[in-house]
């Protein structure tokens, strides 16, 4: 050995005398041994010693038998580590199936809520905005699960064209997911404003202000991202091939040490998941309230009416106040489903902010197709809460597709001013 590896010799066993007894030598912390090898290189003129440190160190571990310990933390472990590791490797079946019934569902969603008779209502507005934003997470979800989990696994290949995508794929999956946040807050809010103040609602709650609803919820969500745009880059890696050659993997990463990391933290955890769950706990809490009230308030006036024109005047009230509690339980529903997605994220990203790099990486990247999972659901199950919940929406769906299904069998007749314009020589407007 040179004298410049004896005198690193000299250092590393100093080092483990310093430590105590020699099996607390033995698990001496890496990063320690690091820090001491490039202190010492930055001592020396000699340009060659990079070189010099990697067999120093190869020869250090070697001869003194030293069992290098990296820095680990215990978060997250036990046997439901496991069981998410195990969904883990089946999730790219499972979203790919989510996502294509998704996208149907949605899609469907749409059609009946643009409807004549479901779009006059602004609170149908707002489920059709969130559906059009549910149809485009999922479609841009189905891309990014194929190559991820069913081609990258096969091909090990990371290309700069991935790593670009992978970056379009996390800002605008976020973008367009928080915008769904938004109008869902929009939603609990505009039925909470409908029912405490019912006798004003037609001055509250107006198209216009619809609008502006749902024009915010989807500006506000670039503005809230703009620190994970900043904060995540591509990054590069050498790497050998499956034949030794060198070559680049081309990986989508962040810095973790700067103070614009944390703040992307807080950022996400606080204002965009945390601050939205707390407020639709307490709005979803009102209205479990406010439909326990009108039931009892129903059986008051059932128990109390006994003149006729008062029993027709309470069943009239009483239909009004069922499609008014239906409505509201299907919000409800929806509601309480987004809070069951999104409240896990939330506190995962807050934790990961206050117990730094090392919860994020053991717990937030564990959890991470797990939470896919329950937003892709989420976005996908609104039309069956629609259809159990909604009987206005069921008549109309089966008007939509009773109107597909017989216009493909019924002849074209021409109707009495088609036969008119005939007549005159004159040709209808289509």
């Amino acid at each position: 050995m040179s004298n410049k590896s004896q005198t690193l010799m000299d250092i590393f066993q100093e080092i483990l005398a310093a430590s105590g007894n020699s099996s607390d030598s033995r698990t001496i912390n890496e990063t320690k041994i690091l820090s001491v090898m490039k202190e010492q290189a930055s001592k020396e003129k000699n340009e060659d010693f990079g070189s010099v440190l990697v067999k120093v160190f190869s020869d250090v571990q070697n001869k003194l038998n030293l069992g290098l310990k990296p820095e680990t933390c215990g978060y997250c472990e036990g046997d439901f580590r496991d069981v998410v590791e195990a969904y883990n490797r089946i999730h790219g079946y499972i979203s790919l199936i989510v996502c294509t019934i998704g996208v149907l569902a949605n899609t469907m969603n749409v059609a009946v809520l643009t409807r004549r008779d479901m779009a006059a209502a602004p609170i149908n507005r707002l489920l059709k905005w969130l559906a059009v934003a549910d149809v485009f997470v999922m479609l841009e979800y189905v891309p990014f699960s194929i190559y991820k989990y069913l081609i990258l696994p096969e091909k090990l290949d990371f290309p700069y064209s991935w790593a670009m995508y992978l970056l379009f794929h996390m800002h605008f999956a976020q973008i367009l997911h928080t915008a769904s946040i938004c109008l869902t807050l929009s939603l609990a809010i505009w039925r909470y404003i409908a029912i405490k103040y019912s006798d004003r609602s037609h001055i509250l709650c107006t198209e216009r202000r619809c609008s502006i609803a749902i024009l915010t919820s989807f500006l506000l969500p670039p503005i809230l991202c703009i620190p994970t745009f900043m904060v995540f880059d591509i990054h590069t890696k050498n790497v050998t091939d499956a034949y030794g050659n060198p070559d680049i993997a081309y990986h989508v990463d962040s810095d973790s040490q700067g103070t614009l990391y944390q703040v992307n933290f807080w950022v996400h955890a606080v204002l965009i998941k945390l601050l939205p769950c707390s407020i639709l706990t307490v709005i979803s809490m009102w209205l479990i309230r406010a439909l326990y009230s009108a039931n009892q308030h129903q059986r008051n006036l059932r128990n109390y009416s006994t003149c006729p024109a008062a029993e027709k005047m309470v069943k009239r009230q009483h239909k009004a106040d069922k499609r008014t509690d239906r409505t509201t339980k299907m919000l409800l529903a929806v509601l309480l489903l987004f809070l069951v997605t999104e409240l896990p994220q939330g506190i995962l990203g807050l934790m990961s902010g206050l117990l730094g790099l090392c919860f994020f990486k053991r717990c937030y990247g564990l959890f991470g197709e797990l939470m896919d999972f329950l937003a892709l659901l989420n976005g996908a199950i609104n039309f069956v809460l629609y259809c159990s919940m909604s009987r206005q929406f069921r008549q109309t769906f089966r008007q939509l597709v009773l109107q597909q299904n017989l216009a493909r069998f019924m002849p074209t007749t021409a109707s009495h001013s088609d036969s008119h314009n005939q007549n005159t020589g004159k040709t209808s407007v289509p």
